[in-house]
Parts: structure tokens; C-alpha cells; sequence
């Protein structure tokens, strides 16, 4: 018998409509919160969308590492305190940097929405994936390994899983660690995929 693995929460899918929205940690943007595994103030991941609508500064999340995919709007310049700039452009430019890094936030042209990815970087690692869906996509999962899929266009279901809803675009799929699993995903979009490893 393994050990439970802190990623080995029920499987699930997650419709947009269920994303709780609330502010920032520093009170200056609005998120809508996905999902925190475990579903507690000391999370290992958090999966949410920032609304980005005015030139802000981020929120320091210490021991945090982020990914950040622009999934509308005409983009974001990010502004590092040593002076770098990254700008995140349509569609779906990304880009991953450590938690602590004191970042500001600059509109290209109106509010973004952004995808944002964090983990606890002494508890977990993250990949994240940007893919097409063209018809069947597996996923395997196993002790200490899960999944997260974030559905950007089309739709998509789970062959053989009537547990599990089908998804429409902005829809997320959380495949918990555990028992070693084949997860089948049909349909036709666009989506990020996220392997976790504990």
C-alpha cells in the first residue's frame, strides 16, 4: 500500500461557473480560484485566473514557484525588480519565475485574463503543457502523480469515465494521484495540460 500522496484529492471536473472569484492577496486585482490541493490556506497547488485590469503590482507568494499563460486580452509586461521585462503576448504566451520576485504588472491594452499556475516548490513539481486536442489524448496517473487539464477551446469528455461531466472551454479536470489509471480525453480544442509530481 503506498502512501497517500497530498495530490490524491477526488478526481473530478471543475465548471467555470464553480471558479470562486476573490481579490488578490494584496487587495490590487481579482482572482477566480480554480482549485487549491489540498483545499486549505497551506495548499501545495493553486490553479486560478487572474482578471488583470489595471497596472498593478503581483503578490508575493514565497517558496512559490508560478506560470503564467495570457488566455485573453492583448497582453501583460511584466517588470522584474532587477530590471528585467518579459510581455506576455496573445495567444497564450507563458512564462514561469519564482513566487518571491517582486513583479509589476503593466497592460498592453485593456484587462487580461491570465492563467496562473503556482506550486509549492519543496513539495511539488509542474509541468505545464500547451497542446491541441484532436481526438484522443491520454493521461496516466499514479501514486504521487496527478494531472490538471484546463480546457481553452472546443470541448472534450473522458471515454469510459460516467463519473466525469463533459467539459466546454474554460472547464478544468483535476485527475488525482493514487492508483495507476489510463484517462482517455476525446474532442476537438485546445487546452493545458499539467503533470504534478509530489
Amino acid at each position: 500500500m503506498s502512501e497517500p500522496s497530498v495530490l490524491d484529492v477526488s478526481t473530478r471536473v471543475i465548471p467555470s461557473f464553480e471558479y470562486r472569484r476573490e481579490r488578490w492577496r494584496n487587495g490590487l486585482g481579482w482572482t477566480r480560484e480554480i482549485l487549491r490541493v489540498p483545499d486549505s490556506d497551506d495548499w501545495q497547488v493553486r490553479l486560478s485566473i487572474a482578471e488583470i485590469e489595471q497596472d498593478a503590482a503581483f503578490s508575493a507568494f514565497p517558496g512559490v514557484e508560478r506560470e503564467l499563460v495570457l488566455l485573453r486580452g492583448e497582453g501583460v509586461r511584466l517588470r522584474f525588480a532587477d530590471g528585467r521585462v518579459h510581455t506576455l503576448l496573445p495567444p497564450h504566451d507563458r512564462l514561469r519565475f519564482a513566487g518571491e520576485e517582486a513583479i509589476t504588472g503593466e497592460l498592453i491594452d485593456g484587462v487580461t485574463h491570465d492563467f496562473n499556475l503556482m506550486w509549492k516548490r519543496d513539495a511539488v513539481k509542474a509541468e505545464l503543457l500547451h497542446r491541441p486536442l484532436v481526438g484522443s489524448m491520454f493521461f496516466f496517473t499514479e501514486p504521487g502523480t496527478a494531472w490538471a487539464v484546463h480546457l481553452l477551446a472546443g470541448q472534450a469528455k473522458f471515454e469510459g469515465e460516467d463519473g466525469l461531466p463533459p467539459m466546454a472551454a474554460g472547464d478544468t479536470a483535476w485527475l488525482a494521484a493514487g492508483e495507476r489509471k489510463r484517462y482517455a480525453m476525446c474532442g476537438g480544442g485546445e487546452l493545458l495540460a499539467i503533470r504534478l509530481d509530489a
